[in-house]
């Protein structure tokens, strides 16, 4: 069981950390029709967790369906606060000890307004692997967003970002 939470945990956090942006790093400018066709930002965050629980559903100290990581964060971009995050994983699939799925419902609040992103992963006893999510909506400035975040976890509660962001 002990190692079950520490390797959900552990992806659990890098897929927190995905989660998240900030101000854009690089702007590159999309195809399409209309004045105004849309444009994609492509940008790197680190998502540090600082919070962080598991609520096992049905008290066997195990995993079983339903089971859920609970985290939050703070976003930096180099050594800069930009933002911060929280996020819902459910345990969706598990074959004993060997691998599960999670699927996974973020917001991000920054500066100039909230993301949204949701997915789901499989992990296995070496990890998570790449986990790429769904950037699913927001409000303000990221009002019309959508595109993918992609993470990779450094340590337990470090996980690089890269932000493709589609305005």
């Amino acid at each position: 069981m002990r190692t079950f939470k520490h390797v959900a945990l552990s992806a659990v956090t890098g897929l927190a950390a995905l989660l998240f942006c900030a101000p854009s790093a690089s702007a590159v400018t999309g195809t399409g029709g209309g004045p105004n066709p849309p444009r994609e930002e492509v940008f790197q965050l680190v998502a540090k967790q600082t919070q962080g629980g598991f609520v096992d559903v049905d008290g066997s100290g195990g995993p079983s369906l339903g089971d859920e990581y609970v985290l939050s964060g703070n976003l930096f971009r180099g050594s800069t606060a930009v933002g911060t995050y929280s996020e819902i994983c459910t345990l969706t699939r598990f074959v004993p000890t060997d691998e599960f799925d999670l699927q996974c419902a973020a917001d991000l609040s920054l500066s100039q307004g909230q993301l949204t992103v949701q997915g789901r992963f499989t992990v296995t006893t070496a990890g998570p692997g790449n986990i790429d999510l769904a950037i699913t909506g927001g409000t303000g400035r990221y009002r019309t967003a959508h595109g993918y975040l992609h993470a990779v976890n450094v340590t337990d509660t470090e996980t690089n970002l890269t932000v493709h962001l589609i305005l």
